[in-house]
């Protein structure tokens, strides 16, 4: 049998093949936004995740090198965004610029938060509580308000190995 696995011990020239290896797990895009005194906020994430139903609690990462940071981890309230298969130019342009919200249809969401239209889902959150977790804070809110698009056939945006794409369902 043929080994295609490469590996590496942790430490200091780690960084590359370890990002690599997290890269080979796809995810979902989402946007997360929050209302700042400077106006709404927007930061791309792929680290959302579903925590407890009761109650209703998700989290996302947000890196602490990012200047975006602050804003999110001390922001009572914010809204997560899952992205669809064709809302790319939304990923992109909220990771490299937090304040394109004139670019895109928006409106404020019910707990002040802004709320992007169009997307799969949307959960409007008040913030649970915030973690340090090394170079990132996890950021976990409690659900007040979601929504959800009823078109069961709309793909969602996948990010794995820096690409976008979606997902196929295996036939079977």
């Amino acid at each position: 049998m043929t080994d295609n696995m490469q590996h590496f011990k942790l430490g200091a020239d780690a960084d590359d093949n370890l990002r690599r290896a997290f890269g080979r797990f796809g995810t979902g895009v989402t946007l997360i936004t929050v209302q700042t005194a400077g106006g709404p906020l927007g930061m791309t994430a792929n680290s959302f995740s579903s925590v407890s139903l009761d109650p209703a609690l998700v989290l996302w990462s947000a890196g602490k090198k990012s200047k975006r940071h602050d804003a999110f981890a001390t922001a009572t309230h914010f809204a997560i965004h899952v992205l669809g298969a064709d809302q790319q130019a939304v990923a992109d342009r909220f990771a490299s610029d937090g304040f394109a919200f004139d670019a895109f249809d928006w409106a404020t969401g019910p707990n002040g938060a802004p709320t992007l239209a169009g997307c799969l889902a949307t959960f409007h959150c008040d913030t649970y509580a915030v973690h340090g977790a090394g170079d990132h804070s996890i950021i976990v809110g409690q659900v007040t308000n979601a929504a959800v698009n009823t078109d069961a056939d709309a793909p969602a945006l996948m990010f794995e190995q820096s690409r976008y794409g979606n997902f196929t369902p295996a036939k079977g």
